[in-house]
């Protein structure tokens, strides 16, 4: 079973979905110290197989394979409907006149996606938005693979560690990416990865992973002093040679460091963070369909964005501190945050 002290460094590259985790930046990860993540939220169960089988011929060290916990949904009313897609059409670009009105299954079967996990055996297995259906955790278990759930809040930690999870990935409001409450209508506490890590080490028995605004060594020796036996980063993957990012986000990320992160539901109808963009402002305030129901509906528009190297209409998820954004191979990043860590330890 995966232990956090078999890595040389204490570092999750964090999992992105939308083919951001290429098996060659996943396995770049594992082969140099740490551990590689997939983001599997909607993948399908072919795809998840053949990532997993190519990742695995390109290193032996750990891989996580993370999933979305989706929640039963269905199409509000006609009138939400309407003014949903009117909103979306009012942008007045090419990408919105192919958007329809999404038909069920609206998101993937877990349990389906899951089949390639018990063959291909990852080192972890991870979850966002909540617990898995009963008896997920005691099979990965049975087959010698950890399990790892993200948590905004002490009561959410609490819940993991009672459902008999190995870890706990401490989710701060720094993140990048989608908000990993259960609860998406309840009160979201916003804590900084600092203090929900600080909170969730004093009160839980198993380790926790902090997550959220981390970019370099100095963050990550930060947050291990907070209490965290490691520190999961996304952002300061995405302009790694071996991501799957496009140019065009790409080239927000590394040069319109001006712009600030914002936390909208415009893309995928639940709270995610990323870089302010023209369809984030104008989309401020407008009704959206139900998650992950309005990720289908933007879909089309997102991928005509990517085709046309328009960035404004790109959901550009990145945390608040990627300003820092480094580009260069996942093997020389990884030996910088190995560097900084040494520095950073040796001025404590």
């Amino acid at each position: 079973m995966f232990n956090f002290a078999q890595l040389d460094l204490p570092l999750i590259q964090a999992p992105m979905a939308g083919g951001i985790t290429t098996p060659q930046l996943v396995a770049g990860v594992a082969n140099h110290g740490g551990v590689g993540s997939f983001g599997f939220a909607y993948s399908a169960p072919e795809k998840i197989h053949a990532d997993l089988l190519m990742a695995q011929s390109l290193t032996s060290g750990p891989i996580n394979a993370n999933f979305f916990v989706f929640s039963p949904v269905c199409l509000p009313s006609d009138q939400i409907q309407v003014q949903a897609m009117q909103a979306l059409r009012s942008l007045g670009v090419g990408g919105v006149q192919s958007l329809t009105i999404p038909a069920e299954p609206f998101y993937p079967s877990l349990m389906n996606q899951l089949e390639p996990i018990w063959q291909a055996r990852p080192a972890i297995l991870s979850f966002h938005f909540g617990l898995p259906p009963e008896g997920v955790i005691e099979k990965a278990h049975a087959l010698g693979i950890a399990v790892g759930i993200s948590a905004t809040s002490l009561a959410e930690a609490l819940a993991i560690e009672s459902a008999h999870a190995d870890f706990i990935v401490a989710q701060g409001i720094e993140a990048g990416g989608h908000r990993g409450q259960f609860d998406f209508l309840a009160k979201d506490g916003a804590l900084s990865t600092l203090e929900l890590t600080a909170q969730l080490a004093k009160h839980c028995r198993i380790p926790i992973v902090a997550a959220g605004g981390i970019m370099n060594g100095a963050d990550i020796n930060t947050a291990l002093a907070k209490g965290a036996q490691a520190a999961q980063l996304g952002t300061a993957f995405l302009c790694c040679d071996e991501s799957g990012a496009p140019p065009s986000y790409r080239h927000y990320l590394l040069h319109k460091q001006d712009r600030s992160t914002t936390l909208t539901k415009a893309f995928s109808g639940r709270l995610a963070r990323g870089i302010e963009n023209t369809f984030t402002r104008t989309m401020q305030d407008q009704v959206t369909l139900p998650f992950p129901i309005q990720n289908t509906l933007t879909g089309p528009l997102r991928q005509w964005a990517v085709e046309q190297q328009d960035a404004e209409y790109q959901s550009l998820w990145a945390g608040t501190a990627y300003a820092q954004m480094r580009s260069m191979s996942t093997k020389d990043l990884m030996q910088q945050l190995r560097n900084e860590i040494g520095q950073a330890s040796m001025t404590l």
